[in-house]
């Protein structure tokens, strides 16, 4: 299967699977249709889902600010927006 980024008028949409309570956080390929991410810190009080904005910010090179999980927040699938970046930069990122 191949990652599914939908270009938006101001950025991009893609859904993300995230491992919580990883050895390191890190963006490790693709999982079925949505970006795999590793993350280090555990599902509790949203921590893994800060550890994910602040990941997927730093890779993608945009203030922590354009990153915002849309659908999912409670679970390990997960709707992520990014502004400021093209749908060729995600798949990059992918290894895609």
């Amino acid at each position: 299967m191949a990652l599914t980024v939908s270009e938006r008028e101001t950025g991009v949409r893609f859904a993300v699977r995230v491992q919580p309570r990883a050895s390191r956080s890190e963006v490790c390929g693709v999982h079925g249709d949505a970006l795999k991410v590793r993350i280090s810190a555990p599902p509790v009080d949203g921590a893994a889902n800060d550890a994910l904005v602040d990941l997927l910010a730093q890779s993608l090179g945009v203030a922590r600010r354009a990153v915002r999980i849309v659908a999912g927040a409670t679970g390990r699938s997960k709707v992520v927006d990014v502004d400021g970046v093209r749908a060729a930069q995600v798949l990059r990122l992918a290894g895609q």
